[in-house]
């Protein structure tokens, strides 16, 4: 049977409580956040003072004094209850949300069932807008529905006749504040949208430069160790000046290769080759005093993947340097795979560094895989592979260990 995917948390529904926890403080923006209260809060307001009107033409309505003034004071709390609500009410939790539509629409309808008159129940408009605020957009409009079903209901009972101005009323004002809200509601989720994809963005490039400062710095760092300790040897046993100085020599180019490296990283221009990687594994494994088996050519590979099997090479070789007692390392390319060997012992340093996790999402995101782990007969072995051609319906080969 089919299981029923479950929905997205960002997919509008009918039943879900409105999200306002942007309008919290925001160390990033504050005043953006700020700014969208103060204008929900002036628009409840200034709608709002509607109610002066009300309370006036109570006041001169003919009645017992007491109940008219009961009536006034009622209006008034209902008038600063809609303007305090849109301030306080969208950052409430779920209970208090609906006790504050419950307590705005008692002092909305009191007056009206106090006077005995339908019509104040328009009044209730803007309890309304603050149900469309606060509570999911279902429960809201079946408490509009309820809210205009009944003064109509009582309009025409008690008076016989319906006011549709009056109804007209309730239904307008209602619909422009809960569009005032929407519009509110929407502008602050892009806002905090735009600051999460801010973020995001500053969090990938953060990644993408400790990930190419690694495997530029651990390569480089790994080769120019390897060299520094050959030159010492020279210098102890043999004491032969020239060669150390060619030693010498070829530390600074690399020395001064890494720093180029470095600061192409940073601006994002440094591009890398398989050819120019098996250069360097070459000069770095000899200087090492282990024995390289390296491709010629590397004309059958991709060129969509050169520059990613370029990294996994220079990883690999620097493991094999910084973690392998190998004399002998194995290359071996084919147009969307490279594979390389060692014969010496692998450790789990090699194989859970932070070198092959970065070599896997770099794989990752040309659609490749990276394998990694004992070689059969000994010693360790990484291997990576592009996605199959588009045109190639044969599934790629698995290697052949070397």
């Amino acid at each position: 049977m089919t299981g029923v995917a479950a929905r997205d948390p960002d997919e509008f529904s009918a039943g879900k409580w409105p999200d306002w926890s942007f309008w919290k403080d925001q160390p990033d923006s504050p005043g953006a956040y700020g700014r969208s209260r103060v204008i929900v809060t002036t628009a409840t307001a200034l709608a709002s003072l509607t109610l002066i009107a009300r309370a006036e033409d109570i006041a001169h309505a003919p009645g017992p004094r007491l109940l008219t003034w009961l009536a006034i004071g009622l209006v008034a709390c209902y008038g600063i209850g809609c303007m305090l609500a849109p301030w306080y009410g969208p950052v409430a939790l779920r209970r208090r949300r609906v006790a504050i539509v419950a307590v705005l629409f008692l002092l909305g309808a009191a007056p009206a069932v106090l006077l005995a008159s339908p019509h104040h129940l328009t009044d209730l408009t803007f309890a309304l807008s603050i149900g469309l605020m606060l509570l999911p957009l279902r429960h809201a409009l079946l408490l509009g529905l309820a809210t205009v079903l009944g003064q109509i209901v009582w309009m025409r009972l008690a008076e016989g006749e319906i006011a549709w101005a009056q109804v007209a009323l309730l239904v307008g004002v209602t619909a422009a504040l809960g569009t005032v809200f929407a519009l509110n509601f929407t502008i602050g989720h892009l806002r905090a949208a735009r600051e999460q994809v801010r973020r995001l963005a500053v969090h990938q490039e953060r990644e993408r430069v400790a990930r190419d400062m690694h495997d530029v710095l651990g390569h480089s760092l790994s080769t120019m160790t390897v060299k520094l300790g050959l030159t010492r040897r020279i210098l102890e046993s043999s004491g032969d000046v020239a060669l150390a100085v060619g030693q010498v020599t070829e530390l600074e180019n690399m020395a001064r290769t890494a720093l180029s490296d470095v600061r192409a990283t940073i601006s994002n221009y440094r591009t890398l080759s398989l050819d120019s990687e098996l250069a360097g594994a070459r000069m770095a494994l000899r200087a090492a005093g282990v024995r390289a088996d390296l491709p010629a050519a590397t004309d059958a590979v991709r060129a969509e993947l050169d520059e990613v099997f370029g990294y996994v090479v220079r990883e690999a070789v620097t493991n094999v340097l910084r973690h392998s007692d190998a004399e002998r390392c194995t290359v071996r390319v084919g147009p969307d795979r490279v594979e390389i060997t060692d014969n010496g012992g692998s450790t789990g340093e090699a194989s859970a560094g932070n070198g092959l996790t970065g070599l896997t999402e770099r794989l990752a995101a040309v659609s490749g895989t990276l394998e990694h782990g004992p070689a059969p007969g000994g010693g360790f072995r990484v291997v990576a592979r592009g996605p199959a051609p588009a045109s190639d319906p044969a599934p790629a080969q698995k290697a052949e260990p070397s």
